[in-house]
């Protein structure tokens, strides 16, 4: 019995040394600038700073990699949720992801997205908030983004040409 555990064990450490040089690859693709929510919508310093906190990881291209990004099977978790975030919203590229949004999903949309995602603490993540102990946002913040939302979706409204 001892000798099963014994291979049981090897078998398992080697395992996790081979599945480290296999999975998805860690990006941060370089975006133009002109394409980033900056270049669209105005974003407050308060804002700006929630955002940076509590999204920027998973919702663009500046993600900062934690250390067990890089440990397999973990990384595999991390890496998936990265690229999802990036592909239903992206802060860098927020005028090109057109292909993966509802026809109608736009910038207005994305804005009163970001709202209901806050205010039915669906974003951030749970698993991302474990390890984030900064990134929960306060009830204050969540009426802060979702105030920012509506006026932003508000000041766009008025400034787009009427048909």
């Amino acid at each position: 019995m001892k000798t099963f555990f014994k291979i049981t064990g090897l078998v398992l450490v080697i395992l996790l040394v081979v599945i480290q040089f296999v999975g998805p690859e860690r990006t941060n693709p370089v975006a133009a600038p002109e394409q980033s929510i900056h270049a669209q919508v105005q974003v407050p310093a308060d804002v700006r700073a929630i955002v940076e906190r509590s999204c920027i990881d998973c919702h663009s291209n500046d993600t900062r990699w934690p250390w067990y990004s890089r440990v397999a099977p973990v990384s595999w978790l991390v890496i998936d949720h990265v690229n999802h975030g990036r592909r239903h919203m992206n802060f860098n590229e927020w005028n090109t992801h057109r292909e993966h949004w509802t026809e109608g999903f736009d910038t207005p949309a994305l804005l009163q997205s970001m709202c209901n995602e806050v205010t039915h603490q669906a974003m951030p993540l749970p698993s991302y908030t474990r390890m984030h102990r900064s990134a929960p946002l306060s009830p204050a913040e969540v009426k802060t983004l979702c105030a920012w939302t509506e006026a932003e979706r508000t000041r766009l409204a008025q400034t787009q040409p009427t048909p």
